[in-house]
């Protein structure tokens, strides 16, 4: 049976998972003040409703890995972003706008385009103890590069957040593929004891990073953890683990494309979700002033002798100033 299918699917729900829990952090991380240390949070029920929506997308991201590469499997997280488009506006008593309705078809006819070039069979390749642990070094790294403290705190640690998840990633596949493998080898080694411990100290991290980034809204920290995702776990495969993008040249072009309208897709929907779903035009009409204009001739006003209404002469003359000739 063709391991596709499983994978994929297997990604779509995980992805709803996670979009579910995204959202519950988003709405978590709006009424936290911004002091609110980690032993506080451990003693609000949203948080381990967050929590638990993370976890059960992880168990079944980790048994999608069993059945796909990564080249296939991360690029599927972008519908995390997907998903969380309905179930955001749904919280916040809105209707989904046309602006998101366009990011959401652009990035699944991206998706579609990468799904074709990617590598459907199973993984065997796993990393090795030196590679588990450069990659591990690289990433704390870049991670406190990410967190130091400076401008657009959000971004940056929405970015720390998709690259420390998408190495979790990349680290629990080959932890599931050494478990599961039957050629006989031990079952628990200082190789396997090292990557689990790197496993559950990235996806603790990511959790935690990703909490403090949907401190400044849900959209564009959003994006850019969709992001950093699948191009951390992305380049750790194409790099160390043997995968190819299968086709030749057609499917380089082909993934191009597919990557240019997933990430063009992805920035609209993040720019809609920071307007709180709302299209540009109806954010102009809301937001232009109404100037009544006041009735020249009011019935039953009192009249000069004249017969002229009262607050009917031009208004330079009402001003001091002369009438118009």
């Amino acid at each position: 049976m063709n391991a596709t299918p499983i994978a994929v699917a297997l990604s779509l729900v995980s992805a709803g998972a996670y979009a579910a829990a995204a959202v519950a952090q988003s709405r978590l991380a709006g009424r936290t003040e911004p002091s609110t240390g980690v032993l506080r949070l451990l003693g609000r029920g949203a948080w381990w409703s967050a929590v638990g929506l993370n976890a059960g997308g992880a168990l079944l991201h980790v048994a999608a890995l069993n059945y796909g590469p990564l080249t296939l499997v991360q690029p599927l997280g972008a519908l995390t972003l997907v998903a969380a488009v309905p179930l955001g506006a749904r919280a916040a008593g809105r209707r989904v706008g046309r602006v998101e309705w366009r990011g959401t078809v652009l990035t699944l006819l991206g998706l579609g385009a990468l799904l074709l070039t990617a590598g459907g069979s199973a993984p065997h390749e796993t990393l090795t103890l030196p590679e588990a642990l450069g990659v591990g070094a690289a990433t704390m790294a870049v991670v406190a590069g990410l967190s130091r403290p400076g401008a657009r705190p959000g971004l940056r640690h929405a970015a720390a957040s998709g690259i420390t998840s998408g190495v979790a990633s990349a680290l629990t596949q080959t932890l599931t593929v050494a478990v599961t493998d039957h050629s006989g080898g031990p079952l628990f080694s200082w190789r396997l004891l090292t990557v689990a411990l790197l496993v559950s100290a990235f996806a603790m991290g990511g959790l935690l990073l990703s909490q403090t980034a949907y401190r400044g809204g849900l959209g564009a920290p959003l994006a850019v953890v969709t992001l950093a995702n699948p191009v951390a776990a992305a380049a750790i495969g194409l790099a160390l683990l043997g995968e190819r993008l299968q086709g030749g040249p057609v499917s380089l072009v082909l993934a191009l494309l597919g990557t240019t309208a997933a990430v063009r897709g992805v920035i609209l929907l993040s720019r809609a979700q920071a307007r709180g779903g709302t299209d540009p035009g109806e954010v102009a009409a809301a937001r232009m002033p109404v100037h009544p204009v006041p009735s020249r001739v009011v019935i039953g006003s009192p009249r000069r002798v004249d017969g002229t209404p009262l607050g009917a002469e031009p208004l330079a003359v009402r001003a001091g100033g002369r009438p118009p000739t």
